[in-house]
């Protein structure tokens, strides 16, 4: 008979087990190259059984010069996870292949690493955050020609109602009145539009995010925020972001006020600030070699509903929105804000738990000094 202790004593985990049941490819890779263990979600994805794979190397797998070979290398080098985004692993064999690359040391076994690929969630995350950037340029060209082809014609409007109130009736002073506060509406749309026509390059140098947030912050708990629950979770120790103070501001404080209102009145309601310093974070730019560093994460998360399924995909096209009243413009400027940094901006929501994440570049004084962009 084995004892109650015996009984409840859980079996040990096989690792080997562990990794078989994870649906992304996995490789355990050695220092020179030589695969040791593959996954059979690596033999789906190569299309090769375990027993072959672990009989090749890592850059028999992937294209010559593949930025999969520089990650290798940097993880033995520097011993922390790196990940690269927007990689083409595309092969006669495998077809076209985009992915995401995450490579890890293992601290029991130095002289190994694991790779993981995943074809679907991050690389699908930034490749939504670059169309929100083109969402943000669309209504840029919609701004100019609001500006000219529908403000001023309004003015010539409200004019012509203003004059005929004068001789009016009572009942008819009601409908110029009527004709004057609609046109004044739509000047008041077309005027929060005319910031997306700007084009001027931004102003930036060294920005103190942690700054930025704490001022967004007190603007939040005096006015729209007083019944919520701010938590901290900050980096002391990042560096400055290259950006622009004001326009950074604007970004949070809107964002934190979009958090506050899909929390309501809940008197349980949390909204979250964290920062966060991600070692190896790259961006390929499509249509070139050039790959954007963005390590710095600035995250807004509150324990709202969350955001309706049906509009996630399009939260930061313009005139997209949930709110009666909204004119769906607040997310879109967040964009084009976001992207005029040269960072992008992503979404994750589920009910109690959403989380808008902003990837922005560190100020570099030798970068700047060239007159250069990072």
């Amino acid at each position: 008979m084995q004892s109650a202790d015996q009984q409840l004593m859980a079996p040990p985990i096989d690792a080997a087990q562990v990794l078989g049941a994870i649906p992304n490819p996995i490789l355990v890779v050695g220092r020179q190259g030589d695969i040791t263990y593959a996954n059979p979600a690596a033999e789906q994805f190569f299309d090769s059984g375990a027993a072959v794979l672990c009989r090749q190397n890592l850059r028999d797998l992937v294209p010559f010069g593949s930025p999969v070979l520089q990650l290798f290398a940097q993880v033995f080098r520097e011993r922390y996870n790196v990940a690269e985004y927007d990689v083409d692993l595309g092969s006669p064999r495998l077809g076209e292949r985009l992915v995401d690359v995450q490579i890890s040391p293992v601290p029991e076994a130095p002289d190994h690493v694991i790779v993981r690929f995943d074809e679907r969630s991050m690389a699908a995350k930034i490749g939504r955050a670059l169309t929100h950037r083109g969402a943000a340029r669309s209504v840029t060209g919609m701004a100019a020609i609001l500006a000219h082809e529908v403000k001023n014609p309004l003015s010539g409007i409200r004019g012509a109602a203003q004059l005929l109130e004068l001789n009016a009736s009572p009942a008819d002073r009601e409908l110029t009145r009527l004709i004057c506060d609609e046109t004044d509406r739509i000047c008041a749309l077309v005027d929060s539009m005319e910031v997306f026509s700007d084009k001027r390059p931004i102003e930036r140098g060294p920005v103190n995010i942690h700054q930025v947030l704490e001022r967004v912050r007190k603007v939040a708990q005096a006015g729209f925020g007083k019944h919520i629950r701010f938590v901290e979770r900050y980096d002391p120790s990042l560096p400055p972001v290259y950006g622009n103070r004001d326009q950074l501001v604007q970004v949070f404080l809107n964002l934190v006020k979009n958090a506050a209102e899909a929390i309501g009145d809940d008197t349980g309601g949390e909204i979250v600030l964290t920062t966060a310093y991600r070692h190896g974070v790259r961006l390929a730019v499509r249509g070139s070699r050039d790959r954007l560093h963005l390590p710095l994460e600035v995250s807004v998360q509150d324990n709202g509903p969350g955001v309706p399924e049906e509009i996630r995909p399009h939260l930061f096209d313009p005139f997209v929105t949930t709110k009666i009243s909204g004119s769906g413009l607040g997310l879109a400027l967040v964009a084009k804000i976001i992207g005029d940094h040269g960072g992008v901006i992503e979404c994750d929501s589920r009910p109690r738990r959403t989380v808008f994440s902003a990837r922005l570049p560190v100020h570099n004084p030798a970068v700047e000094a060239s007159g250069e962009s990072e």
